[in-house]
């Protein structure tokens, strides 16, 4: 699953162009105080994570919807079928002193 930030987008479509102007409108519409750089990361980098109380926090202030903020890309992927196991890597037979094989 590949997810594409839009906060950008959704800002400057309601005038917001930097990171100062969005920090104000966070900490004014939301309450949210977030610090300069994290501000900064959230307008120009890719986030691998975001809470929800800042994607809420987010969406409120700029009177959006998370599917303004993040587009989730569900194509599936396609991935190459295993090659057969050599014989060298298959398991072998339990010993005859009674120890169990472990699950494959």
């Amino acid at each position: 699953m590949n997810i594409k930030w839009k906060l950008r987008l959704a800002a400057a479509q309601r005038e917001v162009w930097t990171g100062a102007q969005l920090r104000r409108l966070l900490a004014e519409k939301a309450g949210l105080e977030l610090s300069s750089a994290s501000v900064s990361a959230l307008f120009t980098k890719e986030p691998s994570q975001v809470k929800m109380s800042t994607l809420a926090a987010l969406c409120t202030a700029l009177e959006c919807t998370p599917n303004d903020l993040i587009e989730v890309d569900t194509t599936p992927v396609e991935r190459p079928a295993a090659p057969p196991r050599p014989a060298a890597e298959l398991p072998r037979a339990a010993s005859a002193r009674g120890r169990s094989m472990p699950p494959i």
